[in-house]
C-alpha cells in the first residue's frame, strides 16, 4: 500500500525541519518530511550560522526576530543540546547615508520590541575593543545578534517535530510527481507517497523539485566562501577575562562580517565581482551535491581580507585554518520563496533561502500559517513566490542573483534603479521616452519612465544613492507635476495586470468576493478584496463591459497574485472564465485641466461622460478604451489600447498637446500627485497588515449585501470599534521624506507607523500616509514622525485630499 500523509515536505534542511516543527505545533501532526540524503546535507551543513535580526524590510525583520526568540528557548523546549551564542553585533557606518539607514532600522526594531542602539565613534571600542575607528562616523549595536550551530538547530527542530508525531524519512528522494483524484502522488525509490499538500523546501535543489510540478523556480546558485582562522592568544586571553565572546562585527560598506569562532575568527566576505555556479553548460549541477564544497578561490577575496586585517589588526596574527566554499541559492531579489506555488494546486514553496539559518524559524511559522490558516499573521509579500510572474528566465536570475550577492549589504535607496537584468519588457513607445530623456525603472520587468531628465541633470547611478529629497530628479519631477496641474501630462504605463472575467453568474460571484458594489455596465469602480479576517488582500479596478463581462485591472507586480486569488475563489464547476490578458493591452494616462481640449480634435468620443465611466473609442483612427479616471487626481483619462496602436496614439496626443503645454511625466511625479490625494498604493498602504475599516475604506463596504468574504470579521470590528485608523499627515519638511514603517510618536509612546511618504509638489508639503492609534486620528492632532532618528512635527489632516479636497478638478 502507498504511504500517506496530509502534508509532505521535500527537503531536510533547517527550513524544511522548521516547517515540519511548526505544522506539528499547529496540530497538523500527519506530516512527513522526505530528504534525499541526511538532514542538513544541502546548504545547511556548511552555513556559517549567523542569526541577525537586522533588516530594512519590516516583514523580514519580523521573521528574523521571531527566529532569534524561538532559538533562545528551543533547546530546552525540545530537550536537545544546542550551541547558541547571543553575542550582539556591531555594524560599522562610514558615511551619512549609512547612519540614516541604521537610524531607520533602530526605529523599526523599537516598534518590534527590540532595543537597537546607535553608537558614536568613541563608543564603538567599548563594545568591540580590537577595531580601528578612525574613519567611522558611528555604528549600530544589536544586542540580539549571535550565532548558532546549524546542524544542532536542524536536529532540534526535527526532534521537536517527531516528538509531536510528525515523521521524517532520510535517504528517500522524490523522483516523480503526478496528480490523481485531487491528491499528490510522490514517486520515490521506496514506494509512492500520497498526500493532500506538498511543500518544496529543497534549497538549492528547489528548481529540480519545482520542475516535477511544471514550475520554473526563479533562482540561481552562488559560490560563497568564508574563512576560519586558528586561535589568537590575545583574543583567547580577552575572552577568558571577560567571560564572553566578541560581538559579531560587520563592515557593511566593505561588505564582510567578522565573527569570533572559538578563540579565532570567521571572516565572511560578499565580494564583487563574484562567482555563480551551475549557471553555464560547462558547469552543470551534479546529480548529487550532498555534504560537498567547491574548491577554494581566495584570489577574489584578497581585497576584503586585507581590509578586514586593517580594520581589526588582531586578524593579521591569525593562521588561516580552513576555507568553506559552498553553494547558496538566490532569487532575483535575494528574498526567499515562502507561500503558494504559483499555478499549482495545494502546493507551497519554502525554498531559495540565502540566509536560511536566521530566517528558518520565522519561515516555518509563516509556511505553517499559509497551510493551516490560508493566510499569514504578517503581510509577507516580500517573500511571496507570486511576486515573480514568469518573465524571469535563467540569464535574468543569474544576473540579478550576482547583483544582489555583490551588494549584499547595500542600502536600498528610494530613487535608485538597480542596473542588472534590465530591458526585459519594453513599451511600444520606449524609444520615444528615451529620446525625451526618460530615466527608467523596472516594474515587474516593464521599463517605465521614473522621471525625465533635463540637459544638465545628473543621471549617474551614483547620484541616485541618497535619502535626500532633493536629488537630481527633484527639479524635473516638480516641473512634471506643475505641467499636470496647469496644463496636462502624458504617462506611459505598460504592464497593468488585466483579467477578463465573464460568464453566467460572474457579477453575482464578484459581489460575494469584494466588500463593495460591482459597477453597472459602462461604469468602473474600485473593488477591495478582503480575506476572512477582513484584511486587505488586493485592490482592483472593475470595468463592467456588460452585465456579466468585466475587465479587472490591478498593479503590474500583482499579476500572479491576483490571478491566483481569483482562480482560487471561483466556485467549482461555475461557468465563469477568468483569463489573464495582461500582455494584450497597454495603457497611457492623459491628465490635467487641458486633457479634454487635447483629446477633442483626435476623437469622436463623448468627452462629456462623467468621472468613473468608460467607452470604446478611436484616437487618431486607432481603437482604445477611454476610461474617465486619474490616479493623479486631475481631469483625465486612461487610454487602454492594443500594443500595436500605442505608438500612433502617443504621437497624436503629444502633437495635439504640445501647443497647450502637455509634457510627459513619470512614476516619481505620479507618486507625488497620488499622495496629495491620499490615494493608497498596494503592498504599502494596502496590505494584509490592515483591515478594510482600519484603512479608512468603509465607503467601499456595502453592508446590506447578503454576504461577502470577510463580512463577519468586518461587522465584528465595526461593533467593537477599530483600534487604529488610516491618516494623512503633513510634516515639517526637513531634508528627507518619511520611509515606509517610520514610527509615529505621541506623549513618549509609539502610536503608529507610516505606510508611505513623499513630497507633494502641487501643495508644497511633505506628506505621509499611515496608521495611527484610533483615539489620536482626529484632524489637528499633533504627533511626531521619527524620520532617520529625528522626530519631526506632523499634523493629522481631515479625511479628504490635500489637493482639490472636493474633487472638483477631478470631476470637471
Amino acid at each position: 500500500m502507498a504511504d500517506t500523509a496530509r502534508v509532505v515536505i521535500i527537503g531536510g534542511g533547517v527550513v524544511g525541519a522548521s516547517s515540519l516543527y511548526h505544522l506539528a505545533r499547529a496540530g497538523w501532526t500527519d506530516c512527513l518530511l522526505l530528504e534525499r540524503n541526511e538532514l542538513t546535507a544541502g546548504s545547511t551543513w556548511h552555513a556559517a550560522g549567523n542569526v541577525p535580526t537586522f533588516s530594512s524590510s519590516w516583514s523580514i525583520m519580523n521573521m528574523q526576530r521571531y527566529s532569534a526568540e524561538l532559538y533562545r528557548g528551543l533547546g530546552e523546549a525540545v530537550d536537545y543540546p544546542m550551541n547558541y551564542h547571543v553575542t550582539g553585533s556591531v555594524r560599522l557606518g562610514h558615511g551619512k547615508e549609512r547612519l540614516r539607514e541604521f537610524q531607520r532600522v533602530v526605529g523599526m526594531g523599537r516598534y518590534q520590541g527590540m532595543d537597537l542602539e546607535i553608537l558614536a565613534p568613541d563608543e564603538i571600542r567599548g563594545r568591540y575593543p580590537f577595531v580601528e575607528t578612525h574613519d567611522l562616523i558611528g555604528a549600530l549595536y544589536d544586542p540580539h545578534d549571535g550565532d548558532i550551530d546549524p546542524a544542532q538547530l536542524t536536529q532540534a527542530l526535527a526532534k521537536g517535530a517527531r516528538d509531536m508525531g510528525a515523521r521524517i524519512e532520510r535517504f528517500r528522494p522524490v523522483t516523480g510527481v503526478r496528480r490523481e483524484n485531487g491528491e499528490w502522488v510522490l514517486e520515490t525509490p521506496k514506494g509512492e507517497v500520497r498526500c493532500e499538500i506538498v511543500v518544496n523546501a529543497a534549497g538549492y535543489y528547489a528548481a529540480r523539485v519545482g520542475a516535477l510540478f511544471g514550475r520554473r523556480v526563479p533562482m540561481m546558485v552562488m559560490s560563497h566562501q568564508y574563512l576560519l582562522f586558528d586561535t589568537i592568544p590575545e583574543l583567547e586571553a580577552w575572552t577568558r577575562e571577560t567571560g564572553h565572546k566578541l560581538p559579531l562585527l560587520r563592515d557593511v560598506d566593505s561588505s564582510y562580517y567578522l565573527r569570533q569562532e572559538k578563540m579565532g575568527f570567521n571572516l565572511g566576505p560578499y565580494e564583487n565581482p563574484c562567482r555563480a555556479h551551475w549557471a553555464t553548460p560547462d558547469d552543470p549541477m551534479p546529480e548529487d551535491f550532498s555534504f560537498q564544497l567547491y574548491p577554494d578561490d581566495l584570489e577574489r577575496l584578497e581585497w576584503h581580507i586585507t581590509d578586514a586585517m586593517a580594520r581589526v589588526p588582531l586578524l593579521e596574527k591569525a593562521n588561516l585554518q580552513k576555507v568553506i566554499n559552498g553553494p547558496i541559492p538566490y532569487t532575483p531579489d535575494g528574498n526567499p520563496l515562502i507561500g503558494p506555488m504559483p499555478g499549482v494546486p495545494n502546493a507551497f514553496e519554502a525554498c531559495v533561502f540565502t540566509f536560511g539559518i536566521c530566517q528558518g524559524g520565522g519561515a516555518g511559522k509563516v509556511l505553517a500559517e499559509w497551510i493551516t490558516e490560508g493566510a499569514t499573521e504578517w503581510d509577507m509579500w516580500s517573500c511571496d513566490p507570486r511576486r515573480f510572474t514568469g518573465f524571469e528566465d535563467h540569464d535574468y536570475c543569474v544576473a540579478k542573483g550576482k547583483e544582489v550577492y555583490g551588494h549584499e549589504y547595500a542600502i536600498h535607496f528610494p530613487h535608485h534603479a538597480w542596473p542588472a537584468g534590465r530591458g526585459k519588457k519594453l513599451s511600444p513607445v520606449h524609444d520615444r521616452l528615451a529620446a525625451l530623456g526618460a530615466q527608467f525603472g523596472a516594474y515587474n520587468g516593464w521599463e517605465r519612465a521614473n522621471w525625465f531628465a533635463r540637459p544638465d541633470d545628473d543621471t549617474s547611478e551614483a547620484a541616485q544613492k541618497t535619502w535626500d529629497r532633493e536629488g537630481p530628479w527633484f527639479g524635473a519631477v516638480k516641473a512634471e507635476c506643475e505641467a499636470v496641474r496647469d496644463a496636462a501630462g502624458l504617462l506611459d504605463l505598460p504592464g497593468f495586470s488585466r483579467f477578463r472575467v465573464q460568464g453566467p453568474g460572474a457579477r453575482a460571484w464578484l459581489e460575494g468576493l469584494i466588500t463593495g458594489a460591482v459597477p453597472r455596465p459602462g461604469r468602473i469602480g474600485l473593488g477591495y478584496f478582503a480575506d476572512e479576517q477582513g484584511r486587505i488582500v488586493t485592490e482592483m479596478s472593475i470595468m463592467a463591459l456588460d452585465e456579466d463581462v468585466f475587465f479587472l485591472i490591478s498593479a503590474a507586480v500583482a499579476q500572479s497574485h491576483d490571478f491566483s486569488w481569483l482562480v482560487r475563489h471561483r466556485p467549482a464547476g461555475a461557468p465563469i472564465d477568468i483569463l489573464d490578458v495582461t500582455n494584450e493591452f497597454t495603457c497611457q494616462i492623459l491628465t490635467g485641466p487641458k486633457a479634454r481640449e487635447i483629446l477633442a480634435p483626435l476623437t469622436e468620443a463623448d468627452l462629456s461622460k462623467p468621472w468613473l465611466t468608460h467607452q470604446s473609442a478611436q484616437i487618431a483612427g486607432h481603437w482604445c478604451q477611454l476610461v474617465r479616471v486619474s490616479f493623479a487626481g486631475e481631469l483625465g483619462w486612461e487610454i487602454h489600447c492594443k500594443p500595436a496602436d500605442a505608438a500612433p496614439i502617443w504621437d497624436a496626443v503629444m502633437a495635439s498637446g504640445a501647443p497647450l503645454g502637455l509634457k510627459p511625466f513619470g512614476m516619481f511625479a505620479l507618486n507625488s500627485l497620488r499622495i496629495e490625494k491620499g490615494y493608497r498604493a498596494w503592498k504599502g498602504d494596502l496590505s494584509t497588515d490592515y483591515t478594510v475599516l482600519q484603512s479608512g475604506l468603509e465607503r467601499f463596504v456595502k453592508w446590506d449585501k447578503p454576504d461577502f468574504l470577510g463580512k463577519a470579521a468586518l461587522e465584528a470590528e465595526r461593533r467593537r470599534g477599530v483600534s487604529r485608523r488610516f491618516v494623512l499627515l503633513t510634516l515639517d519638511p526637513g531634508d528627507t521624506d518619511p520611509p515606509y514603517m517610520a514610527t509615529l510618536w505621541h506623549g513618549g509612546e509609539v502610536v503608529g507607523e507610516t505606510t508611505s511618504g513623499y513630497f507633494g509638489h502641487r501643495t508644497g508639503q511633505c506628506i505621509a500616509l499611515g496608521m495611527l492609534r484610533a483615539d489620536l486620528a482626529r484632524p489637528g492632532t499633533e504627533i511626531a514622525v521619527e524620520v532617520f532618528g529625528e522626530k519631526r512635527r506632523a499634523i493629522v489632516q481631515p479625511d479628504a485630499p490635500l489637493w482639490d479636497p472636493a474633487n472638483d478638478r477631478l470631476r470637471a
